[in-house]
């Protein structure tokens, strides 16, 4: 038995007195609505009504049931109305996984601007390389790099596998810029030490692939530690395209080697947006515009 739909018809028939009434409001038979009332006397094993040929008549319990029967429902339409707002509304609390390095280096500096605009969004981000099952976590939004294998989840693109070399023009004050990628044994590399990266940077051009060893004072794998030691002038380093390009337009990085297309592994390096809904409710999908707004993209879907 549904509970609360044999609530709604008992209320309603305390409400009209008969079971003919509420058959007719509700279009269905007597007989059906008189079989729901006595059901619900059997489940709760208590008479909820005094019959008579010509009326019904609340008994005690009846009356204390029906005071307690509409306080639920109203509970229920308070609890379904205040769903139908977050669904309508952006409010509420949006859960975040981010790479370090994208969120340290293009989330967290933006953050602030979007709460500001969205002042009843809470956003609870973790910041961590790790991958989760982000259905089972409730986590709403993931921004990974690389590929992923459970095609069920919406994966738009937020930036290329593109890397570049750079150094800032206060490093090259003090050291001669590369002309080829063998130079690099002259320079300070900084590193990125996250698993599958090795010392050793990859340069291709013509068809050609050069695997260069290289070596420098910072080990992190952390890609916004490497851009901040690379701005200071610490070194050089190979460093994702969509996260330098405002500082290279800027001055304050340089790039070099530009004639070569490089990486510092061999893992797939793109970057992702990716949830597990189509149709996001209103606050996760306000924070989805958020993220491509940043990164610049329209979020192309991942292929299939």
């Amino acid at each position: 038995m549904d509970e609360l739909a044999a609530m709604r018809v008992f209320t309603k028939v305390a409400q009209k007195g008969s079971f003919s009434k509420v058959a007719r409001l509700t279009g269905t038979s007597t007989s059906s609505i008189a079989r729901l009332v006595n059901s619900l006397e059997e489940d709760l094993g208590v008479r909820l009504f005094n019959r008579t040929t010509r009326q019904l008549v609340l008994t005690e319990a009846g009356q204390r049931f029906l005071e307690d029967a509409k306080r639920i429902l109203q509970s229920v339409e308070d609890a379904k109305r205040g769903a139908a707002v977050y669904q309508h509304e952006v409010r509420g609390l949006i859960r975040v996984h981010c790479g370090k390095s994208a969120g340290s280096a293009i989330i967290l500096p933006a953050l602030p601007q979007f709460l500001a605009q969205n002042p009843e969004v809470i956003v609870d981000l973790s910041l961590t390389d790790e991958r989760v099952d982000i259905v089972a976590e409730k986590v709403d939004i993931a921004i990974w790099r690389g590929s992923m294998d459970d095609s069920s989840l919406v994966a738009r693109l937020l930036g290329s596998p593109r890397r570049v070399l750079c150094g800032s023009p206060k490093y090259f004050s003090r050291h001669p810029k590369p002309s080829v990628p063998a130079d690099l044994a002259k320079h300070n590399c900084l590193l990125y030490s996250a698993p599958h990266y090795a010392a050793e940077w990859i340069f291709c051009k013509d068809g050609q692939t050069i695997r260069v060893p290289v070596s420098g004072n910072l080990k992190t794998d952390t890609g916004a530690a490497l851009l901040n030691s690379t701005l200071s002038g610490l070194g050089l380093a190979v460093l994702p395209e969509w996260m330098v390009a405002d500082f290279c337009k800027q001055g304050h990085l340089q790039t070099v080697l530009t004639d070569y297309d490089v990486r510092p592994s061999d893992t797939d390096a793109s970057l992702y947006l990716v949830y597990p809904h189509r149709s996001p409710p209103p606050k996760v999908a306000s924070f989805i515009q958020f993220v491509l707004a940043l990164f610049g993209r329209q979020g192309e879907s991942r292929p299939r």
